[in-house]
């Protein structure tokens, strides 16, 4: 994989053919596949759950699958989820009641932990746990529907997160969710992101002459982020 991931989300995807879905995004040149995982609780929407990631794996899907939950309580379905086969699974301080507990409970269950942050809450909660994640995922949109713009003030806090992630040494990955497209994602990387995740963007891209082709969109992509300055 390259140092820039490219994480399509399957939430704008055509779930009649999800397996076939996933494997064309993977073949035209995505690196991670991203769950928006939902429980119309936390979050005012209703998605996808663990049996998802298991059909996925049995259908033959080895790339990474990074699971965002979405969810209040967490710990409940961290298990079911790291069964299932997830990579990364993340989920947001404000819904857990122990969030050491909560990313020690990932790490034990043999998956990479984060923790993700919400365009209005501070990145504070890192503190404290900074040598127990994996991952740090910024929304640039608030959560619970695809589709939204991205919310610009998010950059500033990418810089922040990526200044935090320098300094500890420690290898985190830095996750960018919500309104990333071709003509901002240079502008995400350059603020500090290295993990892009696309939903409409990248599903919503083949036309109906070429439909469920995504080499396009995917490699124009990789050109912007190749012009990225550091």
């Amino acid at each position: 994989m390259s140092d820039n991931l490219i994480a399509p989300s399957i939430l704008s995807a055509d779930f009649a053919k999800l397996g076939e879905e996933v494997d064309k995004v993977l073949a035209s040149g995505a690196d991670v596949v991203h769950f928006d995982v939902m429980d119309n609780h936390y979050v005012p929407n209703l998605t996808i759950g663990p049996l998802v990631c298991d059909a996925l794996r049995k259908h033959g899907v080895s790339a990474p699958i990074d699971v965002h939950l979405m969810v209040k309580p967490v710990d409940r379905i961290i298990p079911d989820f790291a069964a299932a086969g997830a990579s990364y699974i993340t989920f947001h301080p404000e819904a857990s009641e122990h969030i050491d507990c909560s990313l020690q409970l990932i790490q034990s269950e043999g998956c990479k932990s984060g923790l993700v942050f919400n365009p209005a809450t501070p990145l504070s909660y890192l503190d404290y746990v900074m040598d127990k994640v994996d991952m740090i995922l910024l929304m640039s949109v608030n959560p619970g529907f695809g589709g939204q713009s991205f919310i610009p003030a998010t950059l500033d806090k990418l810089r922040q997160a990526r200044k935090m992630i320098d300094d500890s040494g420690l290898d985190i990955r830095l996750e960018i969710d919500g309104g990333v497209k071709v003509d901002n994602i240079r502008e995400i990387k350059e603020a500090g992101a290295d993990t892009f995740v696309a939903g409409s963007a990248i599903f919503g891209a083949a036309s109906d002459a070429d439909a469920n082709r995504y080499d396009t969109v995917l490699a124009a992509m990789r050109a912007e982020l190749a012009k990225a300055g550091s």
